[in-house]
């Protein structure tokens, strides 16, 4: 089955409406993605069909949850899911922040490629990054802790902005660690159609409390 019927019988099982250039740039990155993953090593998924499920879906069921204009991918790899939303949110902007160089190299070809105009790929280590203004909103599949994210990208947030992390398992312990400036806004398990296993996706924000 080709990719882009594929991708609409799995949207089909979500509330998103996207339109026919969104599902276009999408199958398009799947693809480009398919072919560097070969030289660059960019995921551990190899097939492209899967990458519909695991990379893509997983990515745009966050969409419905964020609030603001823009945003960082803290640790994006490939561009995720900082790339699929970026396609189907343009009056969005995302910054895709990762210190890999082959990474951010890959994220350049996709935004020249798909003719993206809400990117901007940002080569560095979290911790360095200072930000001219700060971002309505973190988000992250790539830290194994909320305290790891939320310590590392404080200086990213703005005060009424949002921590969003992407994660598999939600473990309630990781709350008692937190610093007590930041707190749990929402917690929402998320469906991604045809997954297999648990996602989550947890909001946290800053408290006056420092």
């Amino acid at each position: 089955m080709k990719l882009y019927n594929r991708l609409d019988q799995l949207l089909a099982q979500t509330v998103l409406s996207l339109t026919d250039q969104q599902k276009q740039q999408l199958v398009a990155f799947v693809e480009l993605l398919d072919k560097w993953n070969k030289a660059y090593n960019l995921t551990s998924v190899r097939d492209p069909h899967e990458m519909l499920i695991k990379h893509i879906l997983d990515s745009l069921v966050v969409s419905p949850y964020l609030q603001g204009k823009r945003f960082i991918d803290v640790g994006t790899g490939p561009g995720l899911p900082g790339i699929p939303l970026a396609i189907i949110n343009p009056d969005q902007h995302y910054f895709l922040l990762d210190s890999l160089g082959k990474r951010i190299i890959f994220i350049r070809q996709v935004i020249r490629q798909l003719g993206l105009t809400n990117v901007t790929p940002i080569q560095s280590r979290v911790e360095q990054y200072q930000p001219e203004v700060r971002f309505d909103g973190v988000l992250s599949r790539a830290f194994a802790s909320l305290k790891d994210m939320t310590e590392w990208c404080q200086h990213l947030l703005d005060q009424s902005g949002h921590f969003y992390a992407l994660k598999g398992i939600y473990h309630s312990d990781e709350l008692q660690q937190l610093d007590l400036q930041f707190q749990l806004q929402q917690k929402i398990k998320l469906m991604v159609p045809e997954l297999v296993g648990e996602r989550h996706l947890v909001i946290l924000s800053k408290t006056d409390k420092q």
